[in-house]
């Protein structure tokens, strides 16, 4: 065993509605970017953003990796 400790690769809510929240941004903006909306577009990466905004809140809420509120498995 090397001694580093596992970050715990993003495993919680936060980080999921994080990726989820940016998923759903990048999808619907290349949408609209193919469909030449200009506005919708940056209103996706308005969208995109926020996705980051909602897991740094989330994190600091105690739902991030090691939260208050989540669940750690015991190895």
């Amino acid at each position: 065993m090397s001694g580093i400790e596992d970050p715990g690769h993003g495993h919680s809510p936060a980080a999921w509605t994080t990726v989820i929240i940016m998923l759903v941004a990048l999808t619907i903006g290349t949408v609209f970017f193919f469909l030449e909306m200009p506005l919708l577009v940056w209103l996706s990466v308005v969208l995109l953003l926020l996705g980051l905004v909602v897991g740094f809140i989330m994190t600091k809420a105690g739902y991030g990796v090691g939260g208050s509120k989540t669940v750690s498995k015991q190895h």
